[in-house]
C-alpha cells in the first residue's frame, strides 16, 4: 500500500503542480516525509523551517502586527505562513504549521499539543486548528500526519 506522502505525490504530478512547505513546530518533519519518495524532485520546491517569530517576519513574510494582534500559534499565522511561502518558493501550493510541541509552553488559550496548519492555493487561502494529547514527538508527528491527509483531500477535490 502507498505511503500518504506517495499518495500526495502521485496527486501532485497528475494535477502537474508544485509544493512548498513551511514548518514551524514540525521543525521539517512534513518536509522530511514528502522528500522521502523517490522521484519527488518532480513537484516538491522546498522548505523553509520558520521557527523563530523573526524568521516567519524577515524570511517568510509574516507581518508582525499579525504575530502580536493573534500570537505567533494562531489560524492567522498559520494562513500568512502559507501564503509567503508559496510566493518565496514559487509553488503552486504551499502547507504550513505553527503550534506548541510540548511538553511546556501551553497557556489556559493555548494548551500544549495546539497546531494550526495553514494551506494555500491560488483559489484561497485556508487554516485548520487541531488539538493532539501526546508527548512533544508524537504531536509533532500527528501534525505532519494531519497536514499531508488534509494535503491528500484537497488536492483529490481539485477537478
Amino acid at each position: 500500500m502507498a505511503s500518504l506522502e506517495q499518495e500526495v505525490g502521485e496527486l501532485l504530478r497528475q494535477k502537474r503542480l508544485t509544493l512548498g512547505v513551511v514548518e514551524s513546530a514540525t521543525g521539517g518533519l512534513i518536509s522530511h516525509r514528502i522528500t522521502n519518495v523517490p522521484g519527488s524532485s518532480d513537484y516538491y520546491k522546498g522548505s523553509v523551517t520558520a521557527y523563530s517569530n523573526e524568521v516567519k517576519i524577515k524570511v517568510v513574510g509574516v507581518k508582525e502586527d499579525t504575530i502580536k494582534e493573534y500570537g505567533a500559534v494562531s489560524a492567522q499565522v498559520a494562513e500568512e505562513m502559507a501564503q509567503g511561502g508559496r510566493k518565496i518558493l514559487a509553488a503552486d501550493i504551499c502547507l504550513a504549521d505553527t503550534g506548541i510541541a510540548g511538553p511546556s509552553g501551553g497557556t489556559s488559550t493555548k494548551p500544549v499539543g495546539l497546531f494550526y496548519i495553514g494551506l494555500s492555493y491560488r483559489a484561497g487561502t485556508y487554516s485548520q486548528k487541531h488539538i493532539f494529547k501526546g508527548n512533544r514527538e508524537r504531536n509533532k508527528r500527528s501534525a505532519a500526519e494531519v497536514a499531508l491527509s488534509w494535503l491528500k483531500e484537497y488536492l483529490t477535490s481539485l477537478k
